[in-house]
C-alpha cells in the first residue's frame, strides 16, 4: 500500500522533552512549556520547537510550532524566553489533537506566519 507521505522523505524527527523546559515571555510571564524539538535528520540542527500552551491536567492543551530562532535559552533559570508576543503566538499555526505532517509546506507556513526566513529542509 502506498501512502501520500513516505517516512523516508520526512527530513525532521521529533524529540520529545516531556514538558521539562518552561517558556516565558520577554516580560517574564509564563507562556507554556517546550513539548518537543524538531531536529533535522541530516544535520542534527534544531529547526523548530513545539510549545504546549494552556490546558489543565492534560486536557485542553494546544501545541504551536515556532522557528527555534525565536527562542532564547536562559541558562541561569533553565528556561526559554520567546521573542514574540503571546497573542501573536496564540494566533499561529497550531493543533490540539492531531499533529500536522511537519514537511516543507508546513515549515514554510510557520516561517511565513512569524516572518522568519524560510528554510529549505532538504538542505538542512
Amino acid at each position: 500500500m502506498t501512502t501520500e507521505i513516505d517516512a523516508g522523505t520526512l527530513l525532521l524527527v521529533q524529540a520529545n522533552v516531556a514538558h521539562t523546559l518552561k517558556v516565558q515571555s520577554r516580560d517574564g510571564n509564563t507562556v507554556g512549556t517546550v513539548h518537543a524539538l524538531m531536529i533535522h535528520k541530516g544535520t542534527g540542527r534544531t529547526t523548530h520547537a513545539v510549545l504546549s500552551l494552556g490546558g489543565f491536567l492534560g486536557m485542553g492543551k494546544s501545541f504551536y510550532a515556532v522557528p527555534f530562532e525565536l527562542l532564547i535559552y536562559d541558562i541561569a533559570h533553565d528556561l526559554y524566553t520567546i521573542t514574540v508576543d503571546k497573542r501573536l503566538l496564540e494566533g499561529g499555526p497550531s493543533w490540539a489533537n492531531n499533529a500536522p505532517t511537519f514537511d516543507q509546506a508546513y515549515a514554510d507556513r510557520v516561517a511565513g506566519y512569524y516572518g522568519t526566513r524560510t528554510e529549505d529542509l532538504r538542505e538542512g
